[in-house]
């Protein structure tokens, strides 16, 4: 049987062999080929979209964003990218970051490989990464060097459907957003093709389309309420699949997607009527051995899940789980050792089994595990004469300040708890488009602090699963490449999310209750959407915004002085050393060259004479010294490197336009 199979090959650096991983072959299906797979002319992946961008140039220190819209039932993304680079895999590692070219990838919003030296160390982080339920965003970033010719897959089991941003640096570091008069560097000219395909019914999933999707519909349904008190009502919604007995073999599992439309307080996922055939195999206690597994965003795998437990100890509960799409698969396994193995070849058994999930909601304006806590949707506030996007947030049914975007923190928070600790939570959107703008957050009190700060895009955060935190000095996501502090003191936090995705951000203040109820201090709390961080660190820096090559997202960057960089302008690149011995070079060449000017223009000497003379060459070596200083300080653009060094050794070949 003919078998035409087309092997992707991945032209990464050499060194780094983790990513290969990515690297997953494409195969081309023939008519015989077809039925081997398991697939049909009803389920082979079709083209969902296709871009091309044409062949443009990268400047030295630029750079380039690719927006890609993933629909939830794509099943693969390929990227094709040609380049007329000439870079030696095996050298990739000696270059330095001002002349490296590479590529990064991130989900939700545009990559920063400037803002961190851990850009260097996500060269060699695998592709496939999820961490028991606790999705931290700066782990998905991936960066690869650019070849000649960089082609790449990922499949909807390495990444999610949503926006997928996909950047282009020609060279990182600091010094990126600098001025400069003349940039050193090569250009590099690239072309691009992306292709994204999906399955052509909801009910297909896999690169493939080779595997079964069956989405839960609530049949049997009993949605019971829990009143607290007169303003607390718990909304309890149980389900049960339409299914009954539905059987499952090891080597042919079945998935189940299962749509959570709003922030929830819990998912429990049960299994019920759980039977074994005549050829089943069973542990040595009777009991019947599988796991039940849970992702996010994608179908989760032995080795792939966010939550996970053994059938005979569901339910499976996921507190607080993100809004979107959740897939669930079942699968037989044994038991060794303590643990659950799904490795066992001999496993030729059908599993049936039913699915039980219960949803568990709080009213609007509560949460936490009774629904005590008090939660504040904001609403957008447009700033006056703002740039598109840009906004700040404030309490819907609180007064609104023309004068400030402060409000007062005091009144809002929650009032009981369960311990000396309670929750506050403030919910807002950041819409399509918007990716490409900064959260800023602060906190000021006329006492000291002591409130903390978890913020999560899509779900409530909590002391186990959030995105990014502040707990004091010490402790927060300082460390991480799209978290910025900036102000940490006793009464005052003032910190940035970069480049934040878009969707629902919660922010929970965890704070204590005073047994009394009263709070003789004011603490004020401001949420904005801002277009560059910290005002680009004015004056050393001015804000610019920019669109990808999509068209979709509008993003700002910061371009600095002569003097600074890194992507707030805030990092000293030349020092005042450095301007003192710039303006000794420049006085001294200066007054060098006053004396032999006027005397060779007064008396029109002739060459012979020009070789000869001691005063002329000297002042010519101190215009050697200051054209050196002044090539590598000075701050604008003024053309080309190669016009710019031409006109530099015209004027120091003749500097004084004496003629002969």
């Amino acid at each position: 049987m003919a078998k035409k199979v087309q092997t992707l090959s991945c032209v990464l650096n050499l060194n780094l062999l983790l990513h290969l991983l990515l690297c997953l072959p494409i195969i081309t299906f023939s008519s015989s080929s077809v039925n081997e797979f398991g697939l049909n002319d009803n389920n082979i992946p079709i083209t969902l979209s296709s871009f091309h961008y044409s062949k443009s140039t990268l400047n030295p220190y630029s750079w380039r964003y690719i927006r890609v819209d993933l629909p939830p039932g794509f099943a693969s993304m390929s990227i094709n990218l040609e380049s007329d680079l000439d870079i030696d895999p095996r050298t990739v590692k000696k270059l330095p970051k001002s002349k490296l070219p590479i590529i990064c990838f991130r989900d939700g919003g545009p990559p920063l490989p400037d803002v961190s030296n851990i850009a260097l160390t996500v060269l060699s982080t695998p592709a496939n990464h999820s961490i028991g339920g606790i999705q931290v965003l700066q782990l998905v970033d991936q960066c690869h060097p650019l070849q000649e010719n960089t082609v790449l897959m990922f499949t909807n089991e390495q990444i999610s459907s949503g926006a997928l941003y996909i950047g282009l640096f020609n060279g990182f570091g600091s010094a990126s957003t600098q001025s400069k008069m003349i940039i050193r560097g090569s250009d590099f000219s690239f072309s691009t093709n992306i292709s994204v395909e999906g399955c052509p019914t909801s009910g297909m999933w896999g690169q493939y389309c080779n595997q079964t999707v069956v989405p839960l519909s609530c049949v049997q349904s009993d949605v019971s309420t829990n009143i607290k008190n007169h303003s607390d009502t718990e909304k309890i919604t149980t389900c049960r699949n339409s299914f009954e007995a539905s059987c499952t073999g090891y080597r042919a599992p079945r998935g189940y997607s299962l749509d959570v439309s709003g922030m929830v307080e819990e998912l429990k996922i049960m299994t019920v009527n759980v039977s074994l055939n005549e050829r089943s195999l069973t542990n040595n206690t009777g009991n019947v051995i599988g796991v039940l597994y849970a992702r996010y965003g994608a179908m989760p795998s032995g080795s792939l899940y966010d939550f996970s437990i053994d059938i005979n100890k569901t339910p499976l509960v996921i507190r607080s789980p993100k809004v979107g799409r959740w897939y669930v698969s079942l699968l037989p396994g044994k038991q060794t050792q303590g643990k659950l193995s799904m490795e066992d070849n001999n496993i030729n058994s059908d599993l049936c089994y039913s699915l039980d999930w219960q949803v568990r909601e709080c009213p609007v304006g509560k949460a936490g595990p009774n629904c005590t806590w008090e939660s504040h949707m904001l609403q957008t506030i447009m700033s006056k004469n703002a740039l598109p996007f840009e906004s700040y947030y404030w309490p819907i049914g609180e007064t609104i300040s023309p004068a400030s975007s402060k409000f007062l923190l005091e009144p809002l928070l929650s009032k009981s708890s369960f311990g000396e600790y309670a929750w506050t939570y403030f919910l807002l959107d950041i819409p399509r488009g918007a990716a490409g703008g900064n959260i800023h957050v602060q906190l000021s009190s006329d006492d000291v602090l002591d409130y903390e700060i978890y913020s999560r895009v899509g779900g409530l955060p909590s002391l186990s699963t959030w995105d990014y935190y502040y707990s004091n000095k010490t402790s927060s996501s300082n460390g991480s490449i799209f978290f910025k502090l900036y102000d940490a003191s006793e009464n005052a936090v003032n910190f940035y999310i970069l480049y934040p995705k878009e969707g629902t951000w919660s922010f929970g203040l965890r704070h204590p209750v005073r047994s009394d109820g009263s709070n003789k201090h004011q603490t004020f709390m401001s949420i904005a959407s801002e277009r560059c961080p910290n005002g680009c660190s004015s004056p050393h820096g001015t804000c610019h915004n920019s669109m990808d090559a999509s068209g979709l997202t509008l993003y700002s960057y910061c371009f600095c002085d002569r003097d600074h960089g890194g992507f707030d302008c805030s990092i000293e690149i030349v020092s005042r050393k450095g301007h003192i011995w710039h303006s000794i070079a420049l006085i001294a060449s200066n007054g060098a060259a006053i004396l032999p000017a006027f005397w060779t223009l007064r008396h029109k000497v002739s060459v012979n004479f020009l070789v000869t003379n001691r005063v002329y060459w000297g002042s010519q070596i101190q215009f050697t010294i200051y054209l050196v200083i002044n090539i590598l300080h000075t701050p604008y653009v003024l053309g080309s490197s190669r016009d710019l060094a031409l006109s530099k050794i015209q004027s120091l070949e003749n500097p004084y336009n004496i003629g002969f």
